[in-house]
Parts: C-alpha cells; sequence; structure tokens
C-alpha cells in the first residue's frame, strides 16, 4: 500500500537536508552528464566515418581494367584489357551466388540541350541493378528496365540538376533530350543524396550506348554487390578471388597489379569497424571509469548519511520503528535522489550535444547524439549502486540498540 505518510518524511528530510541532497544528486548528475556527453561524441565520430562512404552500397566492388605491367606466357607487358559483356556474364557464372546486383558501366560525355537550354553532363550506359548499387532514388518516373536493355531502346533517366538546369518549370517525363544530336526520351528522374555531382549524371541502357557511341560490347569497367551477409575478411576473399579469375582468363601474371585493379569498400569498412570498435572500447573504458567514480562517490556519501543519522535512527527504533521501516526510509530517499539526479545529468548532456553539435563537425564529429536507454541504464546502475551502498550501513545502524544510537557522536 502507498504509506502517504512515509513519503511525507522522506521528502521533508531532502528538503531539511539540502546541502547534503544536492552533494549527492551533484555526483550522479556529473558522471551521467559525462557519460552522455562521451558517448554522444563518439556516435558522432562514427557518424562522420560512415558519410566518408557517401551513400553508394556499402558491399560494392568496382573492376577496372588497365594494361599489363609484366610479360606472361609470352605476352609482352604494356597489352591493354578491355572488358566486354561476356565478363559480366563469366563472373555471374562463377560467383552468381554470392553477388547481390551486378551490372557493367560505359561512361561518355555529351553535350545536352532542351529548347535553347544546353550543358555537358556524363552519361552512363548500366543495367537496371546500378539504381541500387549507387542507390539513386526515383523523385518521378521510371528507371531503367530489363526490356529497354533487350530492346536497346533510346530512352533515358536524369539527374534532378539536369532537370533544373535544362527543364525549369517543365516537367520533363515524356520529353526528349537531345545527346550530342541525338534525341532521347525522358523516363524519369532521380535524386542522390551525394549531391550536384552525381544528380548531374544522365542514364541510359547500357546496350543502347554500346550500339550507338561505338558499336560494339565492350565496357569500361564493372561494378557488383556482394551478399551482405559477408564480413569483412569473407568480402575481401571474395574480390581476391574475383581478381585472381579475370587474371586466369586474360592471360594476367598474378603479381601483375596494373592490369586488372579492384576497389573493394570491404577494405574501407573493415578500417571503419576497427577504428569504431577500438573507439568504442576507449569511450567504454572512460564511460565505465566515469560510473565507477560516480558509484564510489554515491557510496561514500550514503556511508555518511547513515552515520549522520545514527542518533535519528535510535530515536526511532525507541518510538518501535522497525529495521525494515528505518532501512526502507534511508533506501527510497537515495534512489529518489539519485533517479532525479540522473535525469537531470542526461537532460544536460543531451542539452549540451544540441548545442554545441553544429560546431563539432569541423572537428570530424557529426551528428553527436546518444541512445537514451544506454544513459538510463547507466542511471539505474548507479541507483542499484547507491541502493546497496545505503543498504548495508543502514542495516547494520538498524540493529545498532537505542540507547547506543543516542549516545553516538
Amino acid at each position: 500500500m502507498f504509506d502517504l505518510d512515509l513519503w511525507r518524511e522522506i521528502f521533508q528530510s531532502i528538503n531539511k537536508n539540502r546541502t547534503r541532497s544536492l552533494l549527492s544528486g551533484f555526483t550522479v548528475t556529473f558522471a551521467i552528464l559525462l557519460f552522455t556527453i562521451l558517448f554522444g561524441i563518439a556516435n558522432g565520430l562514427k557518424n562522420t566515418f560512415k558519410e566518408a562512404f557517401g551513400t553508394d552500397a556499402n558491399n560494392s566492388i568496382v573492376i577496372f581494367s588497365g594494361r599489363t605491367s609484366v610479360a606472361h606466357n609470352g605476352l609482352q607487358a604494356g597489352r591493354k584489357i578491355q572488358f566486354k559483356n561476356e565478363d559480366r556474364d563469366f563472373l555471374l557464372d562463377k560467383f552468381g551466388d554470392k553477388v547481390q546486383y551486378f551490372t557493367s558501366k560505359v561512361n561518355k560525355n555529351v553535350n545536352a540541350s532542351f529548347q535553347g537550354e544546353k550543358n555537358s553532363y556524363e552519361v552512363r550506359g548500366v543495367y537496371p541493378e546500378y539504381m541500387f548499387i549507387e542507390n539513386n532514388v526515383l523523385k518521378e518516373g521510371r528507371y531503367i528496365n530489363q526490356n529497354d536493355i533487350d530492346n536497346k531502346t533510346k530512352v533515358v533517366v536524369i539527374g534532378k540538376v539536369v532537370e533544373d538546369d535544362l527543364f525549369f518549370k517543365v516537367n520533363p517525363i515524356g520529353k526528349y533530350i537531345n545527346l550530342s544530336g541525338i534525341p532521347y526520351k525522358i523516363v524519369g528522374v532521380f535524386t542522390d543524396d551525394e549531391g550536384d555531382s552525381e544528380e548531374s549524371v544522365i542514364y541510359m541502357p547500357i546496350s543502347t550506348t554500346q550500339s550507338i557511341y561505338g558499336n560494339n560490347d565492350y565496357v569500361d569497367l564493372m561494378h557488383l554487390t556482394y551478399n551482405p551477409e559477408m564480413n569483412s575478411d569473407q568480402a575481401l576473399a571474395f574480390g581476391n578471388s574475383i581478381k585472381r579469375s579475370l587474371k586466369e582468363k586474360f592471360d594476367v601474371a598474378r603479381k601483375d597489379q596494373r592490369a586488372i585493379r579492384l576497389f573493394n569498400m570491404a577494405q574501407g569498412t573493415k578500417q571503419v569497424d576497427v577504428m569504431t570498435f577500438s573507439l568504442t572500447i576507449i569511450i567504454l573504458v572512460i564511460g565505465f571509469g566515469t560510473l565507477i567514480a560516480g558509484i564510489v562517490g554515491i557510496s561514500n556519501i550514503m556511508i555518511f548519511i547513515v552515520k549522520e543519522r545514527t542518533k535519528e535512527i535510535g530515536i526511532r527504533k525507541a518510538l518501535g520503528a522497525s529495521p525494515r521501516s528505518i532501512i526502507s526510509i534511508i533506501l527510497i530517499e537515495s534512489i529518489i535522489i539519485t533517479a532525479i539526479a540522473g535525469y537531470v545529468g542526461l537532460l544536460v548532456g543531451v542539452g549540451v550535444l544540441e548545442f554545441v553539435g553544429p560546431s563539432l563537425e569541423q572537428y570530424f564529429i557529426k551528428d553527436p547524439g546518444v541512445n537514451n536507454g544506454l544513459v538510463i541504464g547507466a542511471t539505474l546502475t548507479l541507483i542499484i549502486a547507491g541502493a546497496i551502498a545505503g543498504y548495508l550501513p543502514a542495516k547494520k545502524a538498524s540493529r545498532i540498540k537505542p540507547i547506543v544510537a543516542l549516545r553516538n557522536d
């Protein structure tokens, strides 16, 4: 049952001993405040690491071709390696179970115009899967589909910057854009979180690009994403398998580093994982060190409080109070002070992060924030520690005979 007299007595005790209560609360508030700020900064650094990779799929591998630098099997150094459509099929046949999305790419620069407006843009001939690799978001219309690839249709998907440059208030969907003298129907407009550089691109079916700008099946590079369930080490091993298979197919020496090159996001992801893990360990050590300091502080204060209230405990026992009721009063008072102080520390810490967050970007700390559940857990830890710290001396004091407690100095 809710004992109103008990709660009134507890709050009266807190009010009469404001200095003691404030000292108890300050220890907890400072510990939670520092804990919140430390973890908020750590999360801000993690956000910076993630942003460094942009919004492209973080499980991607880009495969480039070059020239051989080492003679091999009677073939001289300096031989040009040129990928074709068949190389995509070759890799899919061999590693299809490990591939999520796969596209070849052909890049061209064109002069684009619409009703007197002109500008130069990059055209990328791709497969439909590229939308998911690049993480494009359709603003309106549709993306390239397999029917476009099969029929070599003259359709394009333009970036938002292209739309803004050439079309102003005109809806571009269904209109024809002139690319270096050839009209293409616009079927979609996309956006990209990486900004203007990616939104200044025009996509068309790779088969159309190859047919019109070369009448061949050559590609500039290949871009794929691997099974996202792979860890960094598995992904790196997968990338090495791809490179090894292509070197065998093109008669390239294994030690040749220029003929076929890979950019594997797993390498960067692994480095980021190591950095964030190390950072998390450091912050955890500092954070828990702060909590331990808070626990020691609240424990010392609770021991002092119980000692200070020894005479009060003696009077209560003389008036017939049970040891359980004496312990309850001390523990509940400790829990209330710790809970309120912890909440204040959380609010102040979050407020500090919100206030200084924008200015921290110059120090590579982006959007610092903290999981409230983590801070609440830390506060509960302090509450439990405070309760335990208060329970032991309170239990000991509750067993003292009233006459002995009243004689205590």
